[in-house]
């Protein structure tokens, strides 16, 4: 039977994919134990935050272990699977050996070990086994155990020693906050997997209990208090859904924007008939054979060239330095429903491509975000966004800003409307188009001057070869 030694042993552990992520959700295995891997193979599929994400495997080898199970949420630096090394053949399963002791009485043993399960089978319960401690706890049991024969010897009636309480499990973080709060671990029902105790099993344990209003003494003998109603949910009725990943992060961010930015939106409402018949003519166009050619493409563009009449409508606020940051460059983003969420991948330098080009970028952005393969880099350093509710039916909104930008166009629905053209009421394709802009940055004035631009070369399509 061949062994594994430490020394052949490889472990991978969770990156972060992403600036400052902590943690991700292992999504898939593409590996079973006993798999032979390469330097480069994609060995995991992981949700971020952000994104999903494939994992490649940066050495060649024999799968191991997977630690984890799929659908666990891994902290960024823990090791998620080993890989032996050494060329060996896959060994065959050993038999249980008896738990040593800890090395250290302070540390506590991890959990591992947990067995991957298929998708849609849920995760493995693991039964992680604690080792026994050493140090002075065997001692003072020992020194007990002699207290006790000897008052036995005088015939003396001694009770039986208090059993020794084992450490709880909690992570680092965990332990620091309860040491910050005041909480005895030991007093706290843990929630987590292996009876780990978890942040919020923390607070719930430092959260005040319901006030108790003090009744006047009774003439007689009361009846018992009824028990408070503890709360029921439906589960036939109702489903619970973790919120996590993209989701969890979205919501984070637009309650930080919503309440960090003061937010102004003004609307506009154009006639695109011209814009819409320029599609139908691009869409013919030798030069644009194979690509997407839709309003967005050409309502995009009439945004870049406003932006380029009104440079400084593209700036962030630096609340810690105080200053506006103009930013000579457009990362072009383009809000997109995902099943895991909304994500905003941008276009970078979205300023400096021709209308094939854009055109060519819309069409990739829009493809990888419905694969869910849109990559964390593709949605950082964004500096201003559209997002088209139009394809909802939809014929307007008040977007909420994206975290460190400072304009945001909605837009709605393209209709047939009867509208006053030369005179005349006439059937016109016509929309409304809706500017959010952060009011720090950008007022009145300069926000109507973008928005009235982008509806001027949305009349007069024309416009986009004088302006540009």
């Amino acid at each position: 039977m061949t062994t594994m030694t430490e020394a052949s042993v490889r472990e991978f552990k969770m990156p972060d994919v992403g600036e400052g992520l902590t943690e991700a959700e292992i999504l898939k295995w593409y590996v079973q134990v006993g798999d032979t891997v390469t330097d480069g193979q994609v060995v995991c599929e992981v949700e971020t935050a952000k994104a999903a994400v494939e994992l490649p495997i940066p050495y060649d080898g024999v799968v191991r272990e997977l630690r984890f199970a799929e659908g666990t949420t891994v902290d960024v630096g823990t090791a998620i699977i080993a890989v032996d090394v050494s060329g060996g053949a896959a060994p065959e399963p050993a038999p249980a050996a008896p738990a040593e002791p800890a090395p250290a009485p302070a540390e506590e043993a991890e959990p591992k070990g947990r067995t991957p399960v298929l998708v849609g089978y849920g995760v493995a319960v693991s039964s992680t086994k604690r080792r026994p401690r050493k140090g002075p706890d065997v001692a003072v049991a020992a020194a007990a155990q002699a207290v006790q024969a000897e008052l036995n010897g005088h015939g003396a009636a001694a009770p039986a020693p208090a059993p020794v309480k084992e450490r709880p499990l909690a992570k680092p973080p965990v332990r620091k906050l309860a040491k910050d709060l005041g909480v005895d671990l030991t007093l706290v029902t843990p929630s987590g997997p292996d009876g780990i105790i978890t942040r919020e099993d923390v607070h719930a344990a430092v959260a005040p209990a319901e006030p108790v209003a003090e009744a006047p003494a009774p003439a007689a003998v009361s009846a018992p208090a009824p028990a408070p109603a503890v709360a029921v949910y439906d589960s036939a009725r109702e489903t619970r859904v973790p919120v996590k990943g993209v989701r969890k992060a979205t919501a984070q961010a637009m309650i930080g924007s919503a309440f960090t930015a003061p937010h102004v939106t003004e609307f506009v409402t154009v006639d695109v008939t011209r814009t819409m018949k320029l599609v139908e003519e691009l869409k013919q166009d030798k030069e644009f054979q194979g690509l997407r050619v839709n309003p967005l493409l050409l309502i995009a563009k009439a945004l870049l060239v406003a932006i380029k009449r009104n440079p400084e409508v593209n700036a962030s606020w630096d609340e810690a330095a105080q200053e506006i940051v103009l930013k000579h460059y457009v990362n072009l983003g383009i809000a997109a429903a995902t099943p895991r969420g909304l994500i905003v991948p941008n276009i970078k330098d979205a300023q400096d491509k021709t209308l094939p080009q854009l055109s060519s970028a819309l069409g990739e952005l829009v493809t990888t975000a419905r694969e869910g393969k849109t990559s964390p880099a593709a949605m950082q350093g964004g500096t201003v966004t559209i997002t088209n509710v139009g394809v909802f039916g939809v014929d307007t909104g008040t977007p909420i800003l994206n975290p460190g930008e400072s304009a945001i166009l909605a837009v709605g629905a393209i209709k047939l409307q009867p509208w006053v053209h030369k005179g005349k009421v006439k059937p016109r394709q016509v929309t409304t188009l809706a500017l959010s802009f952060d009011h720090r940055l950008v007022d009145g004035e300069l926000g109507s001057k973008v928005l009235a631009d982008i509806a001027a070369i949305l009349e007069q399509p024309k416009r986009l070869i004088s302006w540009a």
